[in-house]
């Protein structure tokens, strides 16, 4: 892969796990608000939380699928020769389809 196409996968890359922690961060809060806080609008700002969730996890989704498809595209056919068992985790050893 080019040195520019790298440095564009990292800030994709990055993107995706800042936005992953957030939706991670909004459920988790949302669980522990539910038991800890006593407030008058609490199951209100529940609801809000798992809804933003919920829109940031479906884009989420759609971004990470087009990610995965523009590495795909740029990634290098020495890149993709590295792993020649077909994504099994070893590398550099020859498995048959009977092995597996």
């Amino acid at each position: 892969m080019e040195e520019d196409k790298k440095a564009q996968f990292k800030w994709i890359f990055y993107r995706l796990t800042v936005q992953l922690n957030i939706i991670v961060l909004l459920v988790a809060v949302s669980i522990i608000a539910f038991f800890i806080q006593v407030i008058p609008y609490r199951i209100p700002i529940i609801f809000i939380m798992l809804a933003i969730a919920l829109v940031l996890a479906i884009d989420f989704s759609r971004r990470y699928k087009e990610t995965k498809a523009w590495l795909d595209i740029h990634a290098d056919k020495k890149d993709k020769d590295k792993d020649v068992n077909g994504g099994n985790g070893v590398t550099g050893v020859h498995v048959t389809e009977d092995e597996r």
